[in-house]
């Protein structure tokens, strides 16, 4: 008799299972976008120091000279240290087919981060006094990333779900559910033009060489709902 009911269970469950299998249930598959647009408040600077000629000791002597001035300045205009770092330090050998001989080239790259926006000139200009010969780019961003990222996504949510809803509204019927959900995240950064470093070198401090523009952060979802 207990074997006879072990096989009726059995019985049953995989008739349930293939039940299910036979009758997928129905979802309704969209997508949904969030976009939010914030002005940078903070911009993150990286600067180069590099000099190129035939003695390696005597160029490392002239970089570390000049990064010392860098690091003073910038601590005397009241940047914190936590938002200054060295990114790297290289000394390269290089070859010169038409001399037939050797020369090097020092340069050691910083990464600066400036909270205030109206401090930007002024950086700029005291690092081209204190030696600094290169720029290699300059990044504006948001100290509220983390706050306008989860509003697009909260955006981006509530756009897939009107979207479902109007869908299932036109067949009568409702959605339930989410049984799935994608995110694409990016994220548009301003791409500022500055000045050559002669021209700000000959710079006053009042002018205006750059413009933080407009960020977009764009969160995009993929969502699952089920269709009752």
């Amino acid at each position: 008799m207990a074997m006879k009911k072990i096989n009726t269970l059995l019985l049953i469950l995989t008739t349930c299972i293939m039940t299910a299998q036979t009758h997928p249930q129905p979802t309704v598959d969209v997508t949904g976008e969030g976009i939010v647009y914030v002005v940078p408040d903070e911009v993150t600077i990286s600067v180069r120091v590099e000099n190129t000629g035939k003695n390696p000791k005597e160029l490392k002597q002239e970089n570390d000279r000049i990064v010392n001035e860098v690091f003073n300045f910038i601590r005397s205009i009241g940047i914190k240290d936590k938002h200054v770092s060295t990114e790297y330090i290289r000394l390269n050998k290089n070859y010169e087919y038409n001399t037939k001989s050797y020369s090097y080239a020092a340069n050691q790259s910083i990464r600066i981060k400036l909270t205030d926006l109206e401090k930007y000139e002024h950086l700029m200009n005291g690092l081209i006094e204190t030696g600094i010969n290169r720029i290699d780019g300059v990044n504006f961003s948001s100290s509220f990333m983390v706050k306008l990222e989860s509003e697009a996504r909260k955006k981006a949510m509530a756009h897939a779900k009107m979207k479902a809803e109007e869908y299932a509204g036109v067949l009568d019927q409702t959605i339930g559910k989410a049984v799935s959900i994608n995110e694409q995240q990016s994220v548009n950064y301003p791409q500022p033009m500055y000045k050559s470093m002669a021209m700000m070198s000959d710079s006053s401090a009042d002018q205006q060489t750059i413009a933080p523009g407009e960020m977009e952060i764009r969160v995009n979802v993929n969502v699952r709902f089920i269709l009752n």
